[in-house]
This record gives C-alpha cells, structure tokens and sequence, in this order.
C-alpha cells in the first residue's frame, strides 16, 4: 500500500514501517512528491545539536557489534542497523547525509507529536539479548504538556538540517532499537536534560521522570523508599485508640487491636524515578538521569545490574509475600500506583533512559559499553535564534534591538567567558522585550553584562548602588 502523497519510498531498514508511516501533527505531503520531511531547519526551541562521542575499544560500538552477530529475524536487522550509528568512526549510520538516509528514524527531531500512530506500533522488536516480559501491564502514564512547553517553549515542527542535530536524532534511534541508555555529555547549559523532554514529547511518551543526583545519591533512592518508622507510628497509635474496645469473643481473628485498620504495606512503599521506568509498562517510559558525575563513585557499577537485568527487588515485600503476593505500592507519579506480584519489580518496555554529564568524571569502562554516547555542543546562531522564538513568540530577537545582534554578542561574551548558558540568552531577551526597562541603551548593555557572567560565578556582580 502507497503512502498517502502516492508516492512508494520503499521497504524501511530497521522495521515494518516506513519513513512516511511516521507522522506528525503539521506535516503535510505534496500529491506526486517525495517527502522531504527529514531534511527541513533545525528544530526550534529545543535541539541545541549534538555530535556522537567516539569510543574506544570495549566502548559502546564494540558491544553493539559483538552482541548483533548471533541475532536473526526483525530484531537482528534492528540490532544491525543501529550497530552501525554507533560503531561507525563519525558515530553516524554510512551515508547518514546522504538522501533518505534518516528512512530508519522514528524520532525525527521535530518537535511534534505523533498524531496518527504510537512508538509501540513503529518501535520493531528488540534485540533477543534486550527482551524483558514483566507484568501485569501498567496503565499509561499521564501526559505533562504543561512541563514540557515550560522547559521547550512550543514545538515549530521544523526538522533538524545540520549534521550535528542529524547525529542527535542517529543516536537518540539507535538507543531507541537497542534497548540502551543514552549518555549525554557537554557543558552546563547546552540543553542535555531537554533532549528528555523532546523525545517524551515527540513520541507520546507521557511525564518525564526525572532522578536528579548528587554525592548522597544511592540505587535505593532511586528504586524506592519504604517508610518503616511511619508505618510503626501508624500501627501504634491505632493501637492505642482501640485499647478501650471490648475485648474480641472467644474464637475470633486473634490479631492485636486496630490491625484490621492499619493500612496495606503498600501504602509505606514508594517507588522512585528508575523504579517507576522500570514497570512492566507496554510503552517506554522517559527517565532522565541528570548529572550522573556528580554521584559516589560506586552508583554508575551499582547501575549496571539494573540496566542489564531490568528488573529489581524489594526486600520488604519479599518478607511478605506469602501473605501479600499482590501490593498495590505508590509511584513517582502524583497520585500514581502499581502493583508488585512476588515483590519483585520486572519491566517489559526498556525505559528511555538519558543520563547527563558535565565532564566532572570519569565512568567505569564497563559502564560506558553498556551505554551509546552522545556529546552536546554550544548552539550555534540559528539554534540559539529558534530557541528564542519558540519561548518568546516570533520576533522577539528582532524587538530585542539590533535586529539579532543580542545573539551575536551572546556568543562573543560566551567565548570570552568560558561558555554561558542559554537561558542567560533568553532571561536577557525577555527583560528587553518587556517594555518595563527605560530606553537608555547604556542601561540595556549594563544590565545585559550583569545577566551574562561567567557560570564559576566571577563578574556577576551588578553595578553599585
């Protein structure tokens, strides 16, 4: 069957689906004409471009090959195929700029959302060493467009033309096929956590759980918490109420007073951002890990058993299960819940996991070969341009003043001064585009220097008094 505008593109690499059969909101097709999608601007507020690290030997690319070998069937082909993204020296699949070299993409980089189809219907199967059966399912994670705009501005639909934002999208889909997680390094403020937020977006992926790490960060933070003291409180203090009772006749239940009223186990037991995206969901959840070089040394080894084996234990209710087999626990969602069968937490759709890195430290070789790599660079003008549009309406550089010369001395001051962020860029434009701020161009510049200091914290101060 033809695709829509008529035109037959042929049999796609990776999967059943073709290149036209990935569909969003506000693409349209020319009757006769080949779609062109993969190769419009740059998207707007979110991509800041992106160039795939190149390994060395026992690095991702060489995992990636070695295990692809023994695979056969729809999986192989998708192992295959991205084994090439990440294995080739430039990090990017032979002739990736080359026509219709992003056929194999699902996330295109857009912006917008799937509109006619899901990731579950394009995703093909994964690799046989990737494949997990947990259940029962769980329900669909509620949507967060509220957050995602927040952090993106609003979706302009244009598609990523560079090289470096196409390396963006190559790796982003081999982590995708491979089941794999996703390790994003660059400088503070080039927008690796909102590569998160773009995919869940693009691909309907629903709210983005978010594990923020610091030196005090452990696997069990981000598995779960069990809240043993309140449950000891709870269990006390009802107790207590039902001490002036009358006693229970002879022959019934002989639990202590009030334990008929306390509540379940599951009730103390919350599960955290990668015990969340670990749930038997039918879909990938998003898990963004963010600033994993700020972790003790042991929790990127501590990781790697859970990303191997996807699934994790809780010892609590694996003391109870004989009595409880089944316990409804709490999620990181608001108001979410789930149930455990045999207290053991067993995934079926490997999560999207981003992991950010400011370069602080090194990983373990063993880490990194579980991982693909993918380094952010500094947005360039147009980047920084689509950035400014999508979070402050069309025009704003060019209300700014000097019709976008704000961003030429952006980039300037950000060379000068060892990298600034880019919502120093865009905290600079708003308060110029406000109208609250007087005409005097001396107090414009003034103010402007004062917002774009250096981020080890040197020049920040503002001008006296």
């Amino acid at each position: 069957m033809l695709p829509e505008d008529g035109v037959d593109r042929g049999v796609r690499p990776i999967g059943a689906a073709r290149a036209g059969d990935v569909r969003s909101q506000d693409t349209t097709a020319t009757p006769g004409t080949p779609d062109t999608s993969g190769t419009g601007a740059a998207e707007a507020t979110q991509s800041t471009g992106a160039t795939e690290t190149t390994g060395a030997a026992g690095d991702t690319g060489a995992t990636v090959t070695t295990e692809s070998a023994g695979a056969t069937g729809p999986a192989a082909t998708s192992a295959s195929a991205s084994a090439s993204a990440s294995a080739s020296g430039d990090g990017v699949p032979p002739g990736a700029n080359s026509p219709g070299s992003d056929r194999w993409w699902i996330y295109r980089g857009s912006g917008q959302p799937l509109y006619d189809t899901s990731l579950r219907e394009l995703l093909p199967d994964p690799p046989p060493w990737r494949r997990f059966t947990g259940g029962p399912v769980v329900a669909p994670p509620p949507p967060d467009d509220e957050e995602a705009e927040r952090r993106l501005g609003k979706p302009t639909g244009r598609l990523p033309a560079s090289d470096q934002l196409r390396r963006e999208a190559d790796m982003v889909n081999a982590a995708l096929l491979l089941r794999r997680p996703l390790l994003v390094t660059g400088r503070p403020g080039t927008g690796k956590s909102s590569l998160a937020y773009r995919i869940s977006r693009e691909l309907r992926l629903g709210r983005v759980l978010r594990w923020h790490i610091t030196s005090r960060t452990t696997l069990r933070s981000g598995l779960y918490g069990y809240d043993a003291i309140g449950r000891v409180q709870d269990s006390a203090a009802l107790r207590a109420a039902a001490d002036g009772a009358p006693a229970a006749p002879a022959g019934a239940d002989e639990r202590a007073p009030g334990d008929d009223r306390l509540p379940g186990i599951g009730d103390y037991v919350q599960l955290g951002p990668l015990g969340t995206a670990l749930l038997p969901y039918e879909t990938p959840r998003v898990l963004l890990v963010d600033e994993l070089d700020k972790c003790d040394q042991d929790l990127a080894n501590d990781l790697l058993s859970v990303f191997e084996e996807g699934q994790y234990p809780i010892p609590e209710l694996l003391r109870a299960r004989r009595r409880h087999p089944r316990v409804t626990v709490l999620t990181d969602d608001p108001e979410g819940t789930a149930e455990i069968v045999g207290g053991v937490v067993r995934c079926r759709a490997f999560p999207v996991v981003v992991i950010t890195s400011n370069g602080e430290r090194e990983f373990p070789p063993a880490f990194l070969r579980r991982c693909l790599r993918l380094h952010m660079p500094d947005p360039d003008h147009t980047q920084l341009a689509e950035m400014v549009t999508a979070h402050l309406a069309e025009g704003a550089v060019t209300r700014a003043g000097d019709g976008g010369d704000l961003i030429e001395r952006f980039l300037q001051r950000s060379q000068e001064r060892g990298g600034l962020a880019v919502d120093q860029l865009l905290n600079s434009v708003y308060l110029a585009t406000s109208g609250r701020l007087p005409a005097d161009e001396g107090a414009l510049a003034e103010l402007v220097d004062a917002l774009w200091h250096r981020l080890d914290g040197a020049g920040a101060e503002s001008r006296p008094g």
